[in-house]
């Protein structure tokens, strides 16, 4: 079963309604990738939630990428280009093991508009993330500025 959260609308206690139900463990897994996230997708917080053996389906590379490293390099690149002050989740759908989170930005006066779909395993590891983003200006906007910095990360780790 799949439902709609909006992660700016306000909690039930807004409206004098205690929410007593427990998070289920997608909901837990997705509440450490935003906590992730928002602290900067550092390499370091990535590595406790993607699994060994997960997947990085990029909006710009044909083949999928495997395992933890490259997807950890993947994520923690986006984190510190797509991650800028303008970032922001629009819209979440959670269903059992998945969600599909909407996002924008702005990259260099680009509009980005893209979605996150990730996939859970039943200990909240990330085993499958896909990217997707539009319009075609944003998409060629991501692979410059995804290039310059895994370009970089790899000359940090090489030294």
């Amino acid at each position: 079963m799949l439902r709609l959260n909006k992660t700016v609308a306000p909690s039930l206690s807004v409206y004098g309604i205690e929410d007593t139900r427990m998070p289920n463990s997608t909901e837990q897994a997705l509440a450490k990738w935003h906590k992730i996230a928002a602290d900067g997708s550092t390499a370091e917080d990535l590595k406790t939630i993607i699994h060994k053996n997960a997947v990085f389906h990029s909006p710009v590379v044909h083949t999928p990428q495997r395992g933890q490293a490259i997807v950890v390099a993947y994520l923690s690149a986006a984190g510190q280009t797509l991650g800028n002050d303008t970032f922001r989740y629009e819209r979440e759908i959670v269903g059992e093991n998945a969600v599909v989170l909407e996002f924008s930005t702005e990259m260099e006066g680009i509009a980005v508009n893209g979605i996150d779909m990730i996939t859970f395993d039943d200990d909240g590891m990330i085993t499958d993330f896909k990217v997707m983003v539009r319009p075609l200006k944003a998409i060629n906007k991501v692979w410059e500025m995804m290039g310059r910095q895994l370009e970089k990360q790899q000359a940090a780790g090489a030294g």
